[in-house]
């Protein structure tokens, strides 16, 4: 598949989401030209990374969920009315993180790409989260994201803060526990500038209240070299910070 689920403890209600570390591809009528250069902007490279170190330092290890090809093959967090297709990055890009055309228009092979990966993607994580909830009766979904140090063209709300770590959060799932959970855990916090709200399956979308979530989002200079370059000492800190949310909220 196109994605792993890493089990965890078999009491965590805790799933490490990351969506967007692979820089894998698959034939899907991108651009070969700009590929290379679209990979190193928009890869949440690394987060993976963060994810394992973490989960393998929580006293409770949590589960994991993450994608195995890169989200210009299809974004599994962008949804048919998302407010990104203005940016033509919807579930299928078709435009990049300056504006350039990544692939042609083509509802044909688009719709494929959809059934194939993002449609089995959705009902994976639907089934794990509905699985830790009925195992412990609550589901903690942590969105692991990375976002660059300077805004980028595409961004639509990048004009504001950019701090170390951004929290995303969304009024029915996070609940304030949660994000004051994350602001002790990481320190220097910022709420929904440059990205907010996070990361629910459909099927309990404001829906199910036991199912919380937030999304973390950190500033790429504070762990790597931008853009698309090596980890730096800052990757096991973020990693440290990250178990001990985990601990915390589980």
């Amino acid at each position: 598949m196109a994605f792993d689920v890493l089990p965890g403890d078999p009491s965590s209600p805790v799933i490490l989401h990351v969506p967007h570390s692979s820089r894998e591809l698959v034939d899907s009528g991108l651009f070969s030209d700009i590929v290379g250069e679209e990979l190193d902007h928009l890869t949440d490279a690394h987060t993976d990374l963060i994810a394992f170190q973490a989960a393998g330092a929580a006293g409770k290890r949590p589960w994991i969920f993450v994608n195995r090809l890169s989200r210009l093959v299809v974004d599994p967090e962008r949804f048919a009315d998302d407010e990104m297709l203005a940016a033509g990055m919807g579930p299928v890009y078709t435009h990049g993180h300056a504006g350039r055309r990544l692939r042609a228009d083509d509802p044909s092979r688009d719709a494929v790409l959809l059934r194939e990966h993002f449609h089995p993607y959705a009902r994976a994580m639907t089934t794990l989260v509905g699985e830790r909830l009925a195992a412990t009766g609550r589901a903690i979904v942590l969105d692991v994201h990375s976002y660059p140090t300077v805004k980028l063209p595409y961004e639509l709300h990048g004009d504001g803060p950019r701090p170390p770590v951004c929290l995303g959060t969304d009024s029915f799932h996070t609940p304030a526990a949660l994000i004051a959970a994350a602001r002790a855990a990481f320190g220097e916090t910022g709420l929904d500038s440059p990205f907010a709200g996070c990361y629910v399956p459909l099927e309990h979308y404001h829906r199910e209240p036991a199912v919380t979530a937030l999304m973390i989002e950190i500033r790429r200079d504070t762990y790597m070299i931008e853009p698309g370059g090596p980890p730096t000492e800052g990757l096991a800190v973020l990693a440290a910070a990250l178990a001990t949310l985990v601990d915390t909220v589980a």
